[in-house]
């Protein structure tokens, strides 16, 4: 009831209901992301309270990592049966419960199933995927922008959160910190109830661009999908070069930021005397120049060799975690690192997106993005547990950062393996 009577005064002021759905959209994937990325601010604090070593907590923070990438190629599917709006209000509930229990925890096994199972489960509802089935069922045109402006949520969320969680922290205390994304998933939990539709059709409308004249109708959906369409899909792209690249470089990419950047950066700068606001701040730039550098990727995708940009990114990046040891992490040096490291933390996406459509077809991209998807989390998962042990054994976080930027330098040279996609007209 409500959606429609708010999808006819759009209209009548010339407003499509699709960009209602992305806003909301951009708020679910904003506030999962700062969900994500609290935990980097928690790592000492914890240390501090409980005595759990880094190691200890990377490790449920890493069970996180992978949940959250192996659920998106299946996360399609449940949209598709139960519908956007129940997805999106399962998984806010989901890391809302996570979020408010996790105060109370006291245990090294409650850290491991609230911030490792539960939070994975429900950020991995709403990842990237629900971007990509937003893009597709709302849009007919523009779809290149909305998905850059939805995988540049995730630095947003980063760049409002981060900030105030640091101050709480370091003013109140890490619970204190918890219940601005609380709040958040809240609010954006009732509006996506009360707004969100699977279809254009449901407020009586057709996606966005498409011909006015046509009546709205639902949409023809395949009665073979199943749960087990994913392994299928895996298994067929398995067997092509292409899709192994991809997954390497990409799992390389969450290598070389969620998995070391975002979730240990904080404390890296902690060993070197810098406190968790400015450590926050830097990461909060980070974010802000990462907010330009995914949507001017998304534009420099549509018109260059997506491998040629996969290596100037990768490269980039690799150079900037080599040189970040010697930055003697001043406002100068740390500045610096934002800036080259920030333009391409996500710009990877657009690309990658790219060159997984021009290889397997529109009709199957998307959920073999999922499984490219998830290695990239695996990647993250490996570099949470990796830096935390380098971490606690070694007690320097150097060897991570030396081993993340050669790994990208690595996938900078790989990704010419690829071979470069034929005109789209000339594909079919």
């Amino acid at each position: 009831m409500f959606a429609h009577s708010l999808s006819s005064w759009l209209h009548r002021r010339g407003l499509h209901y699709s960009w209602l759905i992305v806003a909301i959209t951009f708020l679910t994937m904003l506030t999962s992301s700062a969900a994500l990325g609290l935990p980097g601010a928690l790592l000492q604090p914890l240390s501090r309270e409980f005595g759990w070593s880094t190691d200890q907590i990377s490790s449920a923070l890493a069970i996180r990592f992978i949940l959250f990438g192996l659920i998106g190629p299946f996360a399609a599917i449940l949209m598709e049966r139960f519908g956007l709006r129940r997805v999106i209000c399962i998984a806010l509930v989901l890391i809302a419960a996570c979020l408010i229990l996790s105060t109370q925890m006291t245990q090294l096994w409650h850290l491991f199933a609230l911030w490792g199972l539960v939070l994975g489960v429900g950020s991995g509802m709403t990842a990237l995927v629900l971007g990509a089935v937003i893009a597709n069922r709302w849009f007919d045109k523009r779809r290149g922008l909305v998905i850059g402006l939805l995988t540049a949520s995730s630095a947003t969320g980063q760049l409002i959160f981060l900030p105030f969680a640091a101050w709480l922290i370091e003013h109140y205390g890490w619970r204190t910190a918890v219940f601005p994304v609380f709040v958040s998933c809240a609010v954006v939990c009732v509006l996506a109830f009360l707004f969100v539709r699977s279809h254009p059709h449901e407020v009586r409308l057709t996606p966005y661009g498409s011909d006015p004249h046509i009546e709205p109708a639902a949409p023809v959906t395949s009665m073979r999908m199943t749960i087990w369409e994913p392994l299928r899909m895996l298994a067929e792209a398995s067997r092509n070069r292409t899709f192994w690249v991809l997954a390497g470089t990409f799992f390389i990419c969450g290598l070389s930021t969620s998995g070391l950047i975002q979730t240990h950066f904080i404390s890296l700068c902690g060993d070197y005397g810098l406190s968790a606001v400015p450590a926050a701040s830097v990461l909060a730039m980070m974010g802000a120049f990462d907010f330009v550098g995914t949507i001017l990727s998304g534009w420099l995708s549509d018109r260059y060799d997506n491998r040629k940009l996969l290596f100037w990114y990768y490269g980039l990046r690799g150079l900037s975690l080599l040189w970040l040891p010697h930055s003697e992490f001043t406002l100068y040096g740390l500045s610096l690192f934002a800036m080259f490291y920030g333009l391409d933390w996500i710009a990877t996406v657009p690309p990658t997106v790219r060159l997984t459509g021009a290889t397997f077809g529109k009709e199957r991209a998307g959920m073999v993005f999922g499984w490219i998807f998830a290695f990239h989390q695996l990647g993250s998962a490996f570099a949470a547990y990796g830096a935390g042990l380098s971490r606690t054994w070694l007690l320097t976080y150097t060897p991570a950062l030396y081993a993340a930027g050669g790994a990208c330098l690595f996938a900078a040279a790989i990704i010419f393996m690829i071979r470069k996609p034929q005109p789209q007209a000339a594909r079919s």
